[in-house]
């Protein structure tokens, strides 16, 4: 995601080895959100000799009381303890007459971290249980105020079911909009970041808006989102907003074909209590919430209890349905009224048995682990808004998938196609493709090498007529190819780069460059610098030297065979003429005598029986057969004799002029290399070959001159390029000695970058097809 500059309202400021934080901009936004930017700076916020009086005055919210020292609590516990005095003063007198006269014994029911901040810490000054509703509130929470219990579920289980929403239509790029809480920055942003990774997803802009933003902001954000190519968007964000996105989107026509629109329960939960006005802002939306069994007895009981006592206290308004968020506090009040059963009990025992809590409530199972509600739902359901209510598609499943309905024998699937036909902002008749064309022009600056040695793999050509550069090539060939596999649509302009190769990456490095195609070794050195695809060819380093005729042709009739072999073929002569002898001697006079004269006999015998027929004169069956498996066995020794001589007679035996590359360094020969390229610090840091004796050169035909003229003895070459080099200069070069390994041609990038998600699968079948070096 990059090197973080602002983070939970903080930023960060580096210079040197030292990092600043700052929260002057959190401030500024929260003396405009509550309308006190024209107030006056104090050096001392609170006089301590001051006494509180009961204001007399106009009457002020106690819920926006509660929101502004919440506001302050945060910096205070970030970056300003120097309010910590002031902070705990006011918010003890917020609550001093709720917790002393109206004798308290819980607080129950905050909805935002703000709220939620100030309330546990006077809950906790006074040991008074703390029940919040709020997303999900940091770690460290419950460490800090031992009173505080959490009574809403994580929200993993909810962004990973919108991530398998996005999976399920192929998307990659989602937009994020949410509400500037710090319970949004702390539990859904993160969870959904998460998410997204597991299916291959990511977030392409996280856009973050105040409470209440005023008409301008709010369009002007919403413009920038639009001007992307992105058109899928995550809403998280309180129902007045929400309100107002919608609205917004639909005047700017982002509620038209192209663009898909996703909410999360903090929406999706109070669908059923929007007027027309909305629900026609919102035509297309899909929404997921936390799934409930709203068929059983339990909360049928509920439903009819709920409607007739909302009915009598709200009858202007139209829908009395309960939503997850009147069943979590009825669940939260149970919970409360099963903890107070015995009567009246200290704060403490209090707090244990609101821990040790466990019964099936109407939003699931409630149950608390270390003071925090254990999650139970794994279900959620999924909406789409149409016309002047909603449809219930059906639900999504943790580690099952998307079904109709809940039960043993539902079908599942993978793909949200399993609800039929949806209806898309726009009425499209198929799924959004979740991009389009950007309206402002943001392409990709690549970096191209403008130094190949070869026109096969990068060939830059300027056209002085159109005044500019057409690139082309294997590597550029692989790159658009690859490009074209992407789900979305991405601007690119080839750059041509004449520097070497390691400034070329360094380049990209320094964000000149948004990323570099070509014949880019991938090297240890380069990898610190920036990131590397996987290589679209393999590659190495080998020394290509002058060959010459084989020398030395006098014993040449030798050669066909190595010494071993002839040692065979001596030692398999003497040991059948053994045979033959120890078998005739007993029928023929003339292989007695004396010892000299049989031993002359014995190796007569060995090698007569290959060139004169002495069939006739053998007297044994037995030595008429080891001869023909010998003279078996001779002819085809022989033929191959035959055929590896001529071959050597007639075909000039070719041998390279240095055998290897001890020899080069020992001999403090002078050796070539490409210019632009890594080989040069590769002979010098591992070869170890001396600086003094090295020389580059530019081009095939200057490598070749020098070859033959002896101005160098070897040339480095990178294999694919030794390749191209030996197909044009094979009669007169050839390679020797080991090939060095290293990592192949890849492209740079600098994380995060689109076409990496589908580069491995193409390369697997797009390689052998478009080049063959061979």
């Amino acid at each position: 995601m990059g090197e973080a500059d602002v983070i939970l309202g903080i930023r960060i400021f580096k210079h040197g080895n030292n990092i600043m934080l700052f929260q002057s901009h959190y401030i500024e936004k929260v003396l405009n959100k509550f309308n006190q930017s024209d107030c006056i700076p104090a050096s001392t916020p609170l006089d301590p000799k001051i006494n509180f009086v009961k204001n007399e005055g106009d009457p002020k919210s106690q819920m926006e009381y509660a929101k502004v020292i919440g506001c302050l609590m945060y910096a205070m516990t970030c970056t300003r303890p120097d309010i910590a005095y002031v902070v705990g003063v006011l918010s003890r007198h917020t609550t001093r007459d709720l917790i002393k006269k109206k004798k308290a014994q819980v607080i129950l029911g905050s909805r935002s971290w703000e709220e939620t901040s100030s309330v546990a810490e006077l809950g906790n000054q006074y040991g008074i249980p703390t029940l919040s509703f709020a997303d999900p509130c940091p770690s460290w929470a419950t460490e800090r105020w031992p009173f505080f219990i959490q009574a809403s579920p994580s929200k993993y289980l909810q962004m990973k079911a919108v991530a398998a929403m996005v999976q399920s239509w192929g998307w990659r790029r989602v937009n994020v909009i949410y509400e500037d809480t710090d319970s949004a920055v702390n539990g859904i942003t993160p969870h959904l970041y998460d998410a997204l990774q597991e299916v291959g997803a990511q977030i392409s802009h996280l856009t973050a808006l105040p409470s209440f933003p005023n008409a301008s902001m709010l369009c002007g954000e919403l413009a920038k989102l639009k001007a992307e190519q992105c058109r899928i968007f995550v809403v998280h964000a309180s129902l007045a907003l929400a309100e107002r996105i919608f609205q917004m989107a639909k005047g700017m026509k982002m509620m038209e074909q192209c663009y898909v629109w996703i909410t999360t329960d903090s929406v999706t939960g109070l669908v059923h209590s929007m007027d027309v006005s909305m629900m026609s802002s919102m035509q297309g939306v899909l929404g997921v919430e936390r799934y409930y069994h709203d068929k059983e007895r339990k909360y049928q009981d509920f439903y009819g209890r709920f409607q007739y006592e909302f009915g009598l206290k709200y009858a202007e308004e139209k829908n009395h349905e309960p939503g997850i968020s009147a069943l979590e506090a009825y669940d939260a009040t149970w919970t409360v009224a099963l903890a107070m059963k015995e009567g009246k009990i200290n704060h403490q025992h209090l707090l244990d048995k609101l821990s040790i809590t466990d019964f099936s409530g109407l939003s699931g199972k409630i149950q608390f682990s270390e003071q925090i509600l254990a999650p139970s739902v794994n279900i959620f359901r999924i909406i789409n808004v149409v016309g002047r209510s909603y449809l219930e598609l059906g639900i999504w499943s943790d580690g099952i998938g998307f079904s109709v309905e809940v039960g043993e024998n539902a079908k599942n699937n993978v793909s949200m196609e399993i609800f039929g036909k949806l209806f898309w902002p726009g009425g499209p008749l198929n799924a959004p493709r979740g991009w389009d064309i950007a309206t402002v022009a943001n392409a990709m600056r690549i970096g191209v090498p403008n130094a190949s040695l070869i026109k096969r793999f990068v060939d830059v050509e300027y056209d002085p007529l159109t005044k500019s550069y057409a690139v082309s090539g294997f590597s550029i060939d692989v790159f658009k190819e690859t490009v074209s596999y992407l789900p979305y649509f991405l601007p690119y302009s080839f750059i041509p780069f004449d520097g070497t190769y390691d400034a070329l990456v360094e380049q990209v490095r320094l964000k000149n460059f948004d990323a570099a195609v070509g014949d880019i070794a991938i090297i240890s050195k380069r990898c610190v610098d920036a990131d590397f695809t996987h290589p679209h060819i393999e590659s190495g380093l080998v020394l290509i030297v002058p060959i010459q005729s084989q020398s030395n042709r006098s014993w040449l009739f030798l050669k066909p065979s190595t010494k071993a072999m002839w040692f065979l073929i001596a030692s398999i002569n003497v040991y059948n003429g053994f045979v033959i002898w120890m078998i005739e001697r007993n029928y023929c006079s003339e292989l007695k005598g004396s010892p000299l004269n049989q031993i002359g006999t014995l190796l007569w015998l060995a090698f007569a029986t290959l060139f004169s027929p002495q069939g006739e004169k053998l007297h044994s069956n037995l030595s008429r057969a080891a001869t023909l498996v010998w003279l078996f066995v001779a002819l085809i020794i022989s033929q191959s004799y035959t055929a590896s001589l001529t071959r050597m007679l007639t075909v000039p035996r070719l041998e390279p002029k240095v055998a290897n590359i001890d020899t080069l360094r020992n001999s403090n020969a002078v050796i070539g290399y490409s210019r632009k390229t890594f080989v040069k610090d590769y002979l010098l840091n591992v070869l170890h070959f001396n600086p003094n004796n090295i020389k580059n050169f530019s081009s095939f035909k200057e490598c070749a001159e020098d070859l033959k003229n002896g101005r160098i003895a070897g040339a480095f070459l990178e294999v694919p390029t030794s390749k191209v080099f030996l197909a044009k200069y094979c009669k007169s070069f050839m390679t020797t000695g080991p090939t060095y390994k290293f990592g192949g041609y890849g492209y740079v990038i600098l994380y995060p970058f689109s076409f990496i998600e589908v580069y491995v699968c193409y390369f697997s079948h797009s390689f052998s097809a478009y080049y063959n070096f061979c």
